[in-house]
């Protein structure tokens, strides 16, 4: 047992002192969700040293402090004690067999490290965990993130866990101290050998400017009096110069000002004549819409033109269907008339064949009679008897004939009922084909339209659209004329001061010389080396001085070569800056930069090339930049005139306390050129892209242009059709009505007769029932007489066979007789009937005849209509070659314009050439003129800057000169002599004895720090060895720990860990491979979340059991595992309780009954945690569980 209790206060929702006491082998914590269980993992986390908040589950640090309820307000500090047990010294550094970890932090920020209640720094309580495997970076807290280190897919962010259970954290941080050591120790040397270096260039020319002090002094002299005198003479001749070059750039302005008015002057011609070409595009685009509503219109009127042909076509075919209907109508008409002539011609044959019958059937009557006389008696009985017999036959054969008529009739109506049908049916199918066509049509019709209409539409909308597009074509393309008026103006300018910079107008005539023929070592002017803020040029300018001038080169040989060159040619004078031999040094603030209106060091306001660094910091390193003039005034009264310093606008106050000042021109020195270039060259870059972007403008409305109209165009086409299409179908809409019209009226008539016929049938089978009743009853009353007359002549056999012999013959003439009857009336009724349907058919015809007429009518109407429209069309094909001709003549006027136009542009261009050239020569007559004014100003400021003279003070100490040639040769002599001797300087004896005694302290130092250096790189070296024989030996235990334990917790398969590279162990990625139980090996990042989190844990085990650490806390790395897994890494850990202390949080059944202790954490107060603790040993002895 190593962790013996925990004591959070304030932290997190433990606002109460809260005392845990750990005296098993295992302690499970557990408690709902935001009950506040992980934040006793997180105290344990924080005491032990955790600086990231977000490693705690917080945004900042302070969050760590229990921040108040709804019923509590807020603590002031957080503080957690961890109290471990040192009994088995697994703290070797300390005595104390208890030792207490205690950490406070305020919401002030603040943070209190104490060891046994002994304040001490973070470090300490850092290097007390180091190598126990507990502490920040260890492996004592195990929580979700130290599962997800595991299973990051970067194997190099394992490491920590790794070194940490190898034992070599401690090695690696006295490594880091190590190297942190080392690189401090070579910026000591570097900063050592600097100062020696410095010193070095000092000793030996304080010693020689010793020895030659005094003859300085008595050249100074000599050549203070013979510079005063000569830049006296050079500035009276400056004067008369500048008064001759103002005269001369004032008559180039003039002439600038006249060519430029001539060209503006052109430029509006060039506008007049554009606006005149826009004109005369204007109205050819008039003249062709106009075409174009022409063209539109003719097109109409041939659309118009195809309908009514379209109409004639459907009328004709009208026609021709209706001549064919009454040709159909009238063969069925003689047809009809036909078959009815002769049923009455049968008719009449029937009648004169029962006239015959007739006569016959009387004469057997006869007979009958005279057989009957004969009989006498019983025989005048049966022969009664046997007339009843006749009249009965005659009566059944009247019925009989009868039913045979009514068959024969309802066999010639069920043929024509089946035809009617059939012709009905033809009638019916014809009629709904010609209901779905004409519906179709109608849809057609009204899509037809609403597409028109929506034509229409879309026409109004993109002609609004045109007009639109128009005026902005219009625009864009007057926005780009002004800006490319504008960027040729520009790049004129640009181009005019390029070449003025290249022919270095506004410098000397030396440098001139020196720069323009590219002597060796040479760099260039000081003004070409630098660039500044337009809003520094001017001060930076004055602060320069004759500074703008002076050419730097490499070293002194350059600067003696080329000061030999100007001699040769004559050249003049130049000043050299050589960078081996000048040094700089800037103004040390002292509080200067606080001071108001203070802007800058002159030095720090330019920008230049690193190399040149002292030669700025010599010009410009002791000169002050400031607002105005008043807070220049203030400055130098603070500091004693101590410094330089320069106003914005060019007003100066010099060291000793004289001022130097008046107006100045803004755009005639050398830096304001050179910035003026830069500037406009920005500006060229966004007036180019601005440009671009116009032209790209104007090709994009052009291109909209182009397809507004081709939309417009293509929207009047396909009204066009749809108004087409509309007048075909009103005219298919005409022919379908009346088509639906004759062909209702025939199914209504077809329909009519076979009602007819089906009710005639009806009739004939009620007649025939009655008839075949009547068969019956007369046949039975029939034999009845029979059977009377047979008794009645039993015994006149003779009589009796020729009365039977008669009555069969009466009976078969009547049977004839009706038979022949009622055919003679089927036949008079079938002829009234075919009569009647003749009438009828008649009486359509006259319908149809009356049709044809109105379809004829109608076709010539069409042709009518079809010849108007057809003039009509010639007349606007006149019109339309008049618009044609009109758009030729404006293309010639156009074109004219055109020409003109260019003769101008060609005209515009040379006055262009000719204004830049005047341009060019005042630019240059106005450069000279500054460069003039510049060098009367640098010669007063030298006076100043070297003798601390005025221009009224030299005139005093001039002196005549025999000429001013050879005074300047004699200054030369006399600069030589100086030159040979140095640079002067009266204290270097003493200045000699203090550098040399810093010199001998640092060479003694840098020895000391070199002797420092080795023994930290061997320290280094040995510690590098240590760790890599450490590792690699844990790394081969943990391995094989690893492969054990994954065995024993998978139950079967087999796991390795691998280094990424062996040839660098220290710091290579370590790969995870693991292959469960029936599976291939596979790395950690292919297995699923469960088998992850469990090879995780295995490894953990695994560490833990080569490396015990004396408690170890686990937060919810059960989590993802299923009870199965659970069970077994709850077993696993009671294995391992007997080494290690573990403090579980858990949600886990499994784990929870291999706990020793539970801690039950509630919320019962909302936010505030509190601690339930029951102890399962206790429990299980009171209650006598085994």
């Amino acid at each position: 047992m190593y962790l013996k209790a925990l004591e959070i206060q304030g932290f997190k929702s433990f606002p109460d002192k809260t005392v845990l006491n750990f005296g098993e082998d295992i302690t499970a914590i557990v408690g709902p969700n935001g009950s506040g269980k992980s934040n006793i993992s997180d105290a344990i986390r924080w005491v032990m040293g955790e600086q990231s908040a977000k490693g705690l589950r917080g945004a900042k640090m302070e969050d760590v402090i229990f921040g108040g309820t709804e019923q509590r307000k807020q603590v002031g500090f957080a503080q957690v004690t961890l109290v471990l047990d040192n009994t088995e010294r697994i703290f070797p550094s300390m005595e104390e067999a208890e030792v207490a970890v205690t950490r406070r932090y305020y919401r002030s920020g603040e943070s209190e490290y104490y060891i046994n209640r002994q304040s001490v720094r973070l470090k300490d309580v850092t290097e007390l965990f180091l190598d126990t495997g507990l502490g920040r970076e260890g492996y004592s807290i195990i929580g979700q993130g130290k599962i997800d280190e595991i299973l990051s897919t970067r194997s190099s962010e394992r490491r920590e866990i790794f070194e940490e259970a190898a034992g070599i954290s401690r090695f690696r941080h006295r490594k880091e101290e190590a190297e942190r050591k080392l690189e401090r120790t070579e910026e000591n040397l570097v900063r050592i050998n600097d100062k020696i270096s410095e010193l070095e260039l000092q000793v030996e020319p304080l010693r020689d400017q010793a020895e030659k002090a005094k003859q300085y002094l008595i050249l100074r002299d000599e050549l203070r009096v013979l510079e005063i005198s000569v830049w006296l003479e050079n500035l009276d001749a400056l004067k008369i110069s500048a008064r001759k070059l103002e005269m001369d750039f004032h008559a180039a302005e003039k002439e600038r000002d006249e060519a430029r008015a001539a060209l503006d002057a052109l430029y509006a011609e060039g506008e007049r004549f554009g606006e005149e070409m826009r004109q005369k595009d204007m109205e050819a685009e008039q003249v062709r819409g106009e075409a174009g509503e022409l063209d539109a219109q003719m097109k109409d009127q041939s659309a118009a033109i195809a309908v009514l042909e379209t109409g004639i076509a459907h009328n004709q075919e009208n026609i021709d269907r209706a001549r064919t209907e009454l040709v159909e109508s009238d063969s069925r008409a003689g047809g009809l008339a036909a078959q009815s002539a002769q049923e009455k011609d049968r008719a009449e044959g029937l009648s004169r064949r029962l006239e015959e019958l007739n006569k016959g059937l009387k004469a057997l009557l006869e007979q009958a009679r005279a057989a009957a006389a004969q009989a006498g008696g019983q025989q005048s009985e049966a022969e009664a008897l046997r007339g009843r017999e006749a009249v009965a036959m005659a009566a059944a054969a009247d019925a009989r004939a009868e039913a045979a008529a009514i068959t024969a009739e309802n066999g010639q109506l069920e043929e024509r009922r089946s035809t009617v049908e059939t012709e009905k049916a033809a009638a019916e199918e014809q009629l709904e084909r010609a209901r779905k066509e004409a519906k179709a049509n109608r849809r057609a019709l009204e899509d037809a339209r609403d597409d028109a209409q929506a034509a229409a539409n879309i026409i109004a909308g993109h002609s609004l659209r045109m007009e639109e597009r128009e005026k902005k074509a219009a625009a864009a393309a007057d926005r780009r004329m002004k800006l490319t008026m504008d960027a040729g103006a520009l790049e004129n300018r640009i181009r005019l001061l390029t070449e003025m910079e290249k022919d270095y107008e506004g410098f000397s005539k030396a440098v001139k010389l020196v720069c323009q023929n590219n002597l060796r070592g040479v760099h260039g002017p000081v003004a070409g080396l630098m660039r500044t803020e337009q809003k520094y040029t001017v001060a930076i300018e004055i602060a320069l001085g004759a500074g703008l001038q002076n050419i730097v080169v490499d070293r002194e040989e350059d600067a003696k070569a080329a000061i030999g060159y100007l001699k040769q040619r004559d050249g003049g004078r130049a000043t050299f800056l050589p960078l081996t031999a000048i040094r700089g040094e800037e103004l040390r603030p002292n509080g200067v930069e606080q001071e108001f209106g203070f802007v800058g060091i002159a030095s720090r306001l330019v920008s230049f090339d690193p190399k040149y660094r002292n030669i700025f910091q010599n010009l410009l390193g002791r000169t002050v930049i400031v607002e105005d003039l008043d807070c220049g005034i203030t400055l130098a009264r603070k500091y004693h005139n101590a410094f330089r310093i320069v106003t914005l606008d060019g007003q100066v106050i010099n060291r000793g306390g004289s001022m130097t000042g008046g107006s100045t021109s803004r755009n005639a020195g050398v830096l304001s050129r050179a910035a003026e270039l830069e500037k406009l060259h920005g500006r060229s870059e966004g007036m180019r892209e601005r440009l671009e972007e116009a032209r790209r403008e104007e090709e994009a409305v052009q291109r909209e242009l182009a397809a507004a109209r081709y939309d417009l165009e293509t929207a009047e086409g396909q009204r066009r059709q749809a108004e087409d299409e509309v007048l075909r179908l009103e005219g298919a809409k005409n022919h379908f009505d009346i088509l639906l019209k004759s062909l209702g009226e025939n199914l209504e008539n077809l329909t009519g007769e076979l009602e007819s016929l089906t009710g005639h049938l009806e009739e004939n089978r009620q007649r025939k029932e009655r008839a075949e009743q009547a068969i019956a009853g007369q046949e039975a009353e029939a034999a009845k007489y029979r059977e009377q007359a047979n008794q009645a002549l039993s015994g006149q056999s003779e009589l009796l066979a020729q009365s039977s012999a008669l009555t069969e013959e009466v009976t078969t003439r009547k049977e004839e007789l009706a038979a022949l009857a009622a055919e003679r009336d089927a036949a008079l009724q079938r002829a009234a009937d075919l009569r009647r349907l003749a009438a009828e058919l008649t009486g359509d015809r006259r319908q149809k005849e009356e049709t044809l007429g109105n379809y004829q009518e109608a076709i010539e109407k069409a042709q009518a209509e079809i010849a108007r429209r057809r003039e009509g069309i010639s007349a606007l094909n006149q019109r339309r070659q008049s618009c044609q001709e009109r758009l030729s003549a404006l293309n010639e006027e156009k074109m004219a314009l055109e020409a003109q136009r260019t003769a101008q542009n060609k005209a515009s261009q040379e006055m262009n050439e000719n204004l830049l050239n005047l341009e060019r020569s005042a630019s240059r007559l106005e450069q000279k003129l500054a460069t003039s004014g510049m060098e009367e100003k640098q010669i007063i400021d030298r006076l100043w800057e070297h003798y601390e003279l005025s221009h009224s003070d030299a005139q005093a100490q001039r002196i005549e000169l025999e000429s001013v040639p050879k005074a300047t040769r004699r200054i030369g002599e006399l600069k030589k002599g100086i030159a040979a001797l140095g640079t002067p300087n009266i204290g270097a004896i003493e200045e000699y004895e203090r550098v040399n005694t810093r010199y001998t302290y640092l060479t003694d130092q840098r020895d000391d720090v070199e002797k420092a250096k080795g023994e930290l790189e061997t320290i280094i070296g040995g510690i590098t060895g240590e760790m890599t024989r450490i590792f690699a030996e844990q790394f081969q235990l943990l391995n094989e720990s690893f492969q054990a334990t994954f065995l024993e917790m998978f139950g079967g398969g087999q796991a390795q860990l691998e280094l990424e590279d062996e040839t660098d162990i220290l710091n290579c990625g370590i790969e995870i491979k693991a292959q469960p139980p029936g599976k291939t090996l596979k790395t950690i990042s292919l297995l699923s979340g469960g088998e992850k989190a469990f090879v995780a844990i295995a490894l953990y085990f695994s560490i833990l059991k080569v490396h015990p650490t004396p408690f170890c806390v686990m937060d919810e790395i059960e989590a993802a595992l299923d009870d199965v897994n659970v069970t077994r890494y709850a077993r696993y850990m009671r294995q391992l309780a007997g080494r290690t202390q573990f403090i579980v949080i858990t949600h886990r059944r499994g784990t929870m009954e291999e706990a020793d202790v539970l801690y039950g954490v509630t919320m019962q107060e909302k936010g505030v945690s509190k601690m339930l603790t029951i102890n399962l040993n206790d429990m299980a002895k009171e209650l006598d569980i085994q």
